[in-house]
């Protein structure tokens, strides 16, 4: 087991904690909730971590990265190989043993694992209770897809991470791997995931980021924001742990390579268990939401449903319609499969989602979104959007494009030729 001390450190130095109830409430909204630390009727119970901690007698931790439904991420200092890295801290139990196994198979399997985050190192965090906690350590990578800045980011910028995903996809099903994501948290706060996020969607897509090894931690918080931190409250912990605001990347530190992580859910196609869990809904292909298998459509339609994203820098499908996510798609695209009536995973279904007799909103379907969206385009590159997204957007699994076809279809090598991108394979 691992052993965890505080720093030798200026133990000062590790961000400021809350001064009034108003920061109080800042940080609420970015942070796990407290009552995630309680043992009692909580299965997925997290370990309590503070800045300024030595885990496992080399990882100094400097800042909060993000959480997830089954970990937190901080930002910490290998001592040993002097550069930062990324430690997710799995809920108690056997979080992280499926993503072990399935990253083994992927690093044994997959040809090019350049934009896969794989880990590098595992090591465990005991409690009082003699219970433990698993720990991943990753290499540090940047922001994740947000809205808030994708209207800023450079749409070359953002085709080629839609050309540099979908190679990544295609050398996952190439061997066999369906990603599905994972429910615990992507990468950053926005890449490492505030809710029980799963399956292929953005917040665990994200770019690349200029090292910042070199600098000392005062000089990486002036980069990246000076932690706000809160004692856990509430909870009688056996040892003193942070609720800690995230780290905010600077669009200068993001560079142009754009990655793939969270493989807890990730399984082989043939394998005879799957790890239970559902995509967060923007992303989650209508099928899966019907009680279909995982397949690598299921990806593609995830998939779309980034391009989409990194594209209009908007959802493809509203959530705050009567039904959520699934009535956005029955407007866009007409309605669900007859057959599939009763079958719905979720609470809310609506009857009227498999009425025969409707047809798309006209001034809501895909032609109708990307002219919204996107009106600095010509007629052209709308048509050559909207035919990808049509081919992808289809409710039957089977007829949708696999990664390979989608690579090699004229209308995405044309967008990605329009916006410099086109190395596609």
């Amino acid at each position: 087991m691992a052993k965890t001390e505080a720093s030798t450190g200026n133990t000062t130095d590790f961000g400021d904690f809350v001064k009034d109830e108003e920061e109080e409430l800042d940080l609420e909204e970015l942070v796990e909730p407290w009552h995630r630390y309680e043992t009692e009727e909580n299965q997925n119970v997290l370990y309590p971590i503070r800045l300024g901690e030595l885990l496992n007698e080399r990882y100094l931790v400097e800042h909060k990265l993000g959480f997830g439904g089954g970990s937190t991420v901080w930002m910490a200092f290998d001592l040993q190989d002097k550069k930062n890295v990324a430690l997710k801290v799995m809920a108690l139990g056997k979080w992280g043993d499926n993503e072990i196994r399935i990253q083994d198979e992927i690093i044994k399997t997959v040809q090019d694992i350049s934009r896969l985050v794989i880990y590098g190192a595992t090591f465990f965090l005991p409690r009082d209770d003699k219970s433990y906690h698993r720990v991943l350590v990753f290499p540090m990578k940047g922001p994740s897809i947000c809205t808030l800045t994708l209207k800023t980011t450079p749409m070359a910028s953002r085709m080629s991470a839609a050309r540099q995903l979908l190679e990544t996809v295609a050398s996952l099903h190439k061997a066999g791997i369906i990603h599905r994501g994972e429910p615990t948290s992507s990468y950053f706060v926005f890449l490492y995931t505030k809710r029980n996020d799963v399956d292929l969607n953005a917040r665990n897509c994200m770019w690349g980021m200029t090292p910042v090894d070199d600098l000392s931690r005062s000089a990486k918080y002036e980069l990246l924001g000076r932690p706000l931190k809160q004692i856990i409250p509430f909870v009688n912990l056996w040892k003193q742990g942070e609720l800690v605001s995230p780290v905010k990347v600077p669009e200068d530190l993001r560079t142009e390579e754009f990655y793939l992580c969270d493989f807890g859910l990730a399984k082989k196609i043939g394998d005879l268990t799957t790890q239970h869990g559902y995509p967060p809904m923007h992303y989650c292909s209508p099928d899966r939401l019907h009680q279909q298998e995982p397949s690598f459509a299921c990806d593609m339609w995830s998939y779309m449903a980034i391009f989409s994203m990194l594209y209009l820098t908007f959802p493809p499908f509203p959530t705050f319609l009567e039904g959520g996510v699934v009535s956005g798609m029955v407007e866009c695209l007409g309605p669900l499969p007859e057959q599939w009536k009763g079958l719905y995973t979720h609470p809310g279904g609506l009857d009227s989602w498999y009425d025969q007799s409707q047809s798309p909103d006209l001034e809501n379907d895909l032609a109708a979104k990307i002219a919204y969206h996107r009106p600095d385009t010509d007629l052209v590159e709308r048509q050559h959007v909207q035919s990808i997204m049509s081919k992808v957007f289809i409710y039957d699994p089977e007829k949708r494009p696999t990664a390979i076809e989608l690579l090699r279809d004229p209308s995405f090598r044309a967008i990605m030729d329009r916006y410099g991108c086109g190395d596609s394979k």
